[in-house]
């Protein structure tokens, strides 16, 4: 996960002043998810290249090159769109 992940999850609470769900967000976050990708430069420049080859959205191209370096099996997703990656394994759900 990235802290891109993070931020999305919080906004809505945040905005309705729901800080009571923004912190179990917080929680969630701090005890339940093993390894937060930074937002580096590696991960910037590979979602750059995946917004120019497949056309996603920025958070989208994030997420998916968060995912990529992090190495990890597989890429949950409810966005069919993002199947047209082959870096990584796409489980639409």
């Amino acid at each position: 996960m990235s802290e891109l992940s993070r931020l999305e999850c919080r906004v809505k609470p945040w905005r309705e002043g729901k800080v009571n769900l923004v912190a179990a967000f917080d929680s969630y976050f701090k005890h339940v998810i093993h390894e937060i990708v930074p937002l580096s430069a590696t991960v910037i420049d590979l979602a750059t290249d995946m917004r120019a080859r497949y056309g996603f959205k920025t958070p989208d191209a994030i997420h998916l090159s968060a995912a990529i370096i992090a190495q990890c099996d597989v890429f949950l997703t409810n966005d069919y769109r993002l199947n047209r990656c082959t870096e990584i394994k796409i489980e639409t759900l």
